[in-house]
């Protein structure tokens, strides 16, 4: 009898110690954790499996020198925060560590980095306006008018069927 009591005792206990199984990870990162990009991005942004909350989050970029490129604006959108960067200048190795807070959890904390290549020059473009030509409207034929007319007269002399065959079933009732 002790025995059953001990086992039920430790049972309920073990299940009443066991905390929740879920932690918030990251599931995704843009730009991707490891590439290399060839186009600078404008902004940073993670999402993971917990929605975050919205004021308490750190996420920040720096460069291969290790100067800050973000512009420091986090936003926080449900489980996904991004933040704004400054135009990408410097070929190399970008370091972007986070602080990601979400209701009830652990913080999740970490970096990972990206490649970016500089273009070796950036030249503007100037757009050369090209000559359009001036398209003509649409217009309906001949032929069209005189189809949609004969489908609309047909439409009335079906609804009159209808109508006079409506009439003649009530009045067999």
């Amino acid at each position: 009898m002790k025995i059953k009591l001990i086992t039920a005792f430790l049972i309920v206990f073990s299940y009443l110690g066991m905390g929740s199984a879920t932690a918030n990870s990251l599931i995704t990162t843009m730009p991707i954790s490891g590439s290399t990009l060839t186009t600078a991005p404008s902004s940073v942004t993670l999402t993971t499996q917990l929605p975050l909350l919205p004021d308490a989050n750190e996420l920040t970029v720096t460069d291969p020198a290790g100067t800050r490129v973000d512009d420091g604006t986090i936003m926080v959108d449900g489980v996904s925060a991004s933040v704004g960067l400054s135009a990408l200048t410097e070929t190399g190795i970008y370091r972007v560590s986070y602080l990601l807070y979400s209701e009830g959890d652990v913080p999740l904390e970490g970096s990972f980095t990206f490649s970016y290549s500089a273009p070796s020059v950036i030249s503007p473009s100037d757009p050369t306006p090209t000559p359009t030509q001036s398209q003509t409207p649409a217009s309906s034929s001949w032929g069209t008018n005189v189809f949609i007319i004969f489908i609309l007269i047909v439409a009335f002399f079906v609804l009159i069927g209808l109508s006079l065959y409506a009439r003649k079933l009530f009045r067999d009732r």
